[in-house]
């Protein structure tokens, strides 16, 4: 049986509705405030885990109320969960998601997600050795993730890094990945400058992937996902639904992504996939509340 193990965060969302967002020193009235499960890792896990695949999550939470409404709740997903640590003397990790129409803006307090180390990754060895997939973003320690990437290789597990929230990649990591995906802004951030329209990204994308041996997939919300293959870029459109919130829907994409690379699906039909189900995510308020299970994936496919 195919596994996935996903190396990341666990936060506990707070999801503010609010007309607009406020400028710097402005008091605005909200309208609602939700509470809700969220944090990449464990973002990425459900939406894996919901394709009907083996999934484990390794992370961390606190050993407070948050902490256990998130590890309660997890508990109902078909996802192994053991390897989640509850750790003393320190908060779960907190997302701020301020959510206006048709898009948010984040902000994000790690916490008990800094606790998750290279230590944390050593006692999970074996069920990273076990994996076809090892996905990991950027919301816990980078030493971690270098880590477990080059743990992952040694074992001959393909690897996906998600580089959000944008942190600078060390120099050499990326002989140990295999596929990293970026949303525009990310990829800008990546290669260390602006890109003024869509051609010039094709360009970008072709300049950056001569230098790095990685699969360059970048996700561009409305405009769907572009990779590269044979040589040149294409482009799987983003079906386009009635958006409620676009919170997780990278995440979503992710995690079916891992999926896909598990079962061993052409990389077209992998992005079809993912882009497919992170736009039915963006259908229902929250990060996981929309992530489509396989049979209602592929329904709407």
């Amino acid at each position: 049986m195919k596994k996935i193990v996903v190396l990341g965060s666990l936060n506990m969302d707070m999801v503010l509705t609010t007309e607009r967002l406020p400028v710097i020193g402005e008091t605005i009235h909200g309208d609602h405030i939700h509470y809700m499960m969220g944090g990449k890792g464990s973002n990425q896990a459900v939406a894996a885990s919901r394709m009907g695949i083996s999934t484990s999550l390794i992370g961390c939470v606190g050993n407070d109320t948050f902490g256990e409404k998130i590890l309660k709740h997890l508990s109902e997903e078909k996802l192994d969960i053991s390897s989640v640590k509850s750790e003393k003397n320190i908060f779960t990790g907190i997302a701020t998601v301020f959510k206006t129409k048709g898009d948010n803006a984040i902000v994000v307090i790690p916490g008990a997600n800094e606790c998750c180390n290279q230590q944390v990754v050593e006692e999970n060895i074996e069920m990273i050795k076990q994996a076809d997939v090892l996905l990991t973003q950027l919301e816990i320690p980078m030493e971690t993730v270098e880590f477990a990437l080059k743990k992952a290789k040694e074992f001959g597990v393909q690897t996906i890094v998600n580089p959000a929230p944008y942190k600078e990649l060390p120099t050499g990591l990326f002989e140990y990945i295999d596929y990293i995906t970026p949303n525009e802004t990310e990829f800008e951030s990546l290669i260390g400058r602006t890109i003024e329209n869509p051609e010039h990204l094709e360009i970008e994308m072709l300049e950056w992937s001569k230098k790095h041996h990685v699969n360059l997939i970048v996700t561009r919300g409305s405009r769907g996902s572009s990779y590269i293959e044979n040589g040149k870029v294409h482009t799987v459109p983003c079906i386009h639904v009635d958006v409620v919130d676009t919170t997780g829907a990278g995440d979503t994409f992710n995690g079916i992504l891992a999926y896909a690379i598990a079962e061993e699906m052409k990389l077209q039909e992998a992005i079809t996939m993912s882009g497919a189900g992170a736009s039915l995510s963006t259908t229902a308020l929250g990060a996981q509340s929309g992530m489509p299970s396989i049979e209602e994936l592929k329904r709407f496919l």
